[in-house]
């Protein structure tokens, strides 16, 4: 990330809950479970809630909704959005506290106990009703008394935004309402967002009657962009209040994506809490499985609890989302890898913008993009020169379609468009050479923000090789007439390498020695793939590992881990991964970009490179065109590694690593999808040549070695050539 010199029936207002809906208490074994008996003392780093339409760190008085942001150009942010549900539990007698993350539901859960009664704060963002945000509390009466017991709820939270001219709107059955729009459109003449709130009231304090064991009150908030949706969703969160599925429908929202796939570790508790979180907030920001809106607004480095004015990026989406975020869910989740590119192909028209403003021909997608795709960054250097965003965009593209052969994507989708408007960019915007006889990018700035206005980036002129290639490719299979250029300048483009110390240098006039802000160079190997001796990565490993900011952005060290576990040097890896660790703030696993506790929070970015460490690290997942190779291998300390419910072909398979041992079970129940078909697989090892086919429910066990997934007749291959 840049290290800019800018801030980079009536019903009544309670509602009570059938009680046969009971709180779950934290189980402090439960891996799943961050619980604590104080908060953090910087609220930043207190746990965020989010469903991909709506976030909100707990009891801030701010969130923010998925899309709607104000200000123009680069003064566009994330609107902050007043919260009702910022309101804390106390009680007058001093009380136990607990507080707790439920990683498996999507709750947390402030606990006061004391001798006479339990009180509980629970608040989530509804996973299937996205729309909505939930608070809950329940006292429970620990012994047999006539008095009745009040608890306060002391609230901060005021109608008011500066980025909202809110107004009052009628009361909706029993709800408070008001509406408003943002103050400022994104580009000059567009129009501002309408926003809608309608919340349950809440009173100042509560009361257990003398007569009641326990009782419960539910409050809900509901945010959207009309009138209409918001009375809407306002009804539906009343009927599941009075139905008592207000809970449980998120619970089995929860329950859905994690029986989709998970990954789970033993042996090293410390890391398998750290990928637990890192897969709960990753998820978070992502819109439901349900959801049919084909709106979703894109995943910034903080998500959508962050994002305000002069805060984590503004709420913009970076290649973070593309490069860093985007595999650990793709792997797993094709329709919400679908989110992702819906996203980037709604910004076409941007990007169209953006290219013809530089003078290029073709698709430029933003550095800093919000809702239109036109360049967003306050600083006009990144937008220009950070270009290698077009191939970041156009490799998740690619790996979507080697995991799915959905060609509907590309066609109905228009990905197609995405993929041949960013080879004409590069085709427009390179440089040929005569002396070194190649194309050649100029005056680019690098993955590694230290330099700017360098010529030849590796990584860029990579990025685009590959997705020139790429592009002729997809041009095959759709039938359509590529330009000779497009193959021309993937072939002849200038890849810098020293011959003489064998390693590729950063840019043309990289000294070696020179430092580095992140991983840059070494994304060659992974996630790009470019071709190389092990020597060849040992040499980059070796020799920008030294050089590289310690206090640089936290998806760095994830990075150098895959590249050594390549090696087969798993312990050197460990001790590069769990440089992470010290990314993590406090007991609710929330990353910060800088290990001192600095720049973004809930850094998403650096929980998506740690999350690819393990799950590309450790199994050896590469993504190619016929197959999904692995070439596993786990440190000492690592007794055990489930990946459960990789996504392949239209098929699902649970992964297990135990020492010299690989177990492979393809479920029997497939995913479901009107785009592609479910493909016959099979496992072909590398060194002995065998081939087993995979049947559902029988496992596939054998001794750990490299090989490769793929289709087991390639004569009826899922391809539609």
């Amino acid at each position: 990330m840049p290290l800019p010199p800018y801030v980079r029936a009536k019903h009544n207002h309670l509602h009570s809950l059938p009680l046969g809906d009971h709180l779950t208490m934290a189980d402090e074994s439960d891996p799943y479970t961050f619980t604590t008996d104080t908060l953090p003392t910087d609220p930043r780093f207190l746990p965020p809630l989010a469903n991909g339409k709506l976030g909100w760190r707990v009891y801030n008085n701010i969130m923010h909704m998925d899309g709607v942001y104000n200000g123009e150009g680069g003064l566009c942010h994330r609107a902050d959005v007043p919260s009702p549900l910022a309101v804390s539990l106390e009680m007058e007698e001093p009380a136990q506290h607990t507080y707790s993350l439920d990683t498996h539901q999507g709750i947390f859960t402030h606990t006061l106990s004391t001798a006479n009664v339990t009180a509980s704060q629970s608040l989530y963002a509804h996973r299937y009703y996205s729309n909505m945000m939930v608070m809950e509390i329940l006292l429970v009466r620990q012994v047999t008394s006539e008095e009745p017991i009040t608890v306060k709820l002391v609230s901060s939270f005021t109608p008011e935004s500066k980025d909202i001219v809110f107004q009052p709107a009628p009361d909706y059955r029993g709800g408070r309402h008001i509406q408003g729009q943002t103050t400022t459109a994104e580009v000059p003449g567009g129009s501002c967002t309408s926003v809608h709130l309608i919340w349950t009231p809440i009173t100042s304090s509560l009361t257990l009657l003398a007569e009641q064991s326990q009782s419960r009150w539910g409050f809900i908030l509901v945010a959207t962009n009309s009138a209409q949706s918001a009375k809407a969703s306002f009804d539906e969160g009343l009927g599941l209040m009075a139905s008592g599925n207000l809970r449980p429908s998120h619970q089995q929202a929860w329950r859905e994506l994690w029986i989709e796939s998970t990954v789970e570790l033993a042996g090293n508790e410390t890391l398998s809490k750290a990928v637990i979180g890192c897969m709960f907030y990753l998820l978070s920001a992502f819109p439901s499985l349900h959801d049919t809106s084909n709106l979703f607004g894109g995943v910034s480095p903080g998500g959508l609890s962050n994002g305000g004015d002069g805060q984590d990026y503004w709420g913009h989406v970076f290649w973070d989302q593309d490069i860093w975020m985007y595999p650990g869910i793709a792997l797993f989740y094709p329709k919400l890898a679908q989110a992702v590119l819906e996203y980037r192909v709604r910004t076409i028209d941007g990007a169209k913008d953006n290219a013809e403003k530089q003078g290029y021909k073709g698709l430029k997608f933003p550095w800093e993009s919000a809702v239109t795709g036109r360049e967003v960054c306050p600083e006009d250097i990144y937008g220009e020169q950070e270009i290698h965003i077009n191939g970041d965009v156009t490799l998740a593209f690619q790996h979507y379609l080697y995991l799915t052969q959905d060609l509907s994507m590309f066609t109905k989708g228009r990905g197609s468009e995405v993929i041949w408007g960013v080879a004409d960019y590069w085709v427009s915007r390179v440089t040929w050479s005569p002396e070194e006889q190649s194309y050649h990018l100029l005056g680019v700035m690098p993955p590694d923000e230290y330099y700017y206005n360098v010529n030849n980036s590796v990584y860029t002129n990579t990025v685009a090789k590959f997705s020139l290639q790429f592009a002729v490719e997809l041009a095959e299979l759709l039938q359509y007439p590529a330009p000779k250029e497009w193959q021309e300048v993937a072939e002849q483009i200038k890849i810098p390498f020293d011959e003489e110390s064998n390693y590729h240098p950063e840019y043309d006039g990289y000294v070696k020695g020179y430092p580095v802000k992140q991983a840059d160079t070494v994304m060659l190997g992974y996630p790009l793939g470019l071709p190389m001796s092990p020597e060849v990565r040992k040499n980059d490993l070796e020799l920008y590992e030294p050089v590289t900011d310690p206090h640089g952005p936290a998806m760095t060290w994830g990075m150098y881990a895959v590249g050594w576990l390549e090696l087969g040097e798993a312990e050197k890896a460990q001790q590069l991964l769990e440089r992470c660790f010290n990314n993590i703030q406090g007991p609710f696993q929330v990353w910060s970009e800088s290990s001192d506790g600095s720049g973004a929070v809930n850094f998403l970015t650096g929980m998506g490179g740690f999350l690819q460490a393990v799950l590309f690290g450790y199994s050896g997942f590469r993504i190619r065109k016929e197959c999904l190779s692995f070439s596993p291998i786990l440190p000492t300390d690592i007794s055990e590694l489930r990946i459960r419910g990789v996504s392949y072909l239209g098929n699902k398979m649970d992964w297990m690593l135990r020492g010299d041992e690989v177990c492979i079970i393809l479920r029997k129940q497939v995913t479901k999808s009107k785009n592609a078909k479910r493909c016959d697989l099979q496992v072909v090892l590398k060194a002995s040549g065998t081939k087993i086919p995979l049947i559902p429910d029988q496992p596939v066990t054998f001794h750990r070695e490299a090989g490769h997934i793929c289709e087991l007749d390639s004569a009826n291959s899922c391809w539609p050539m």
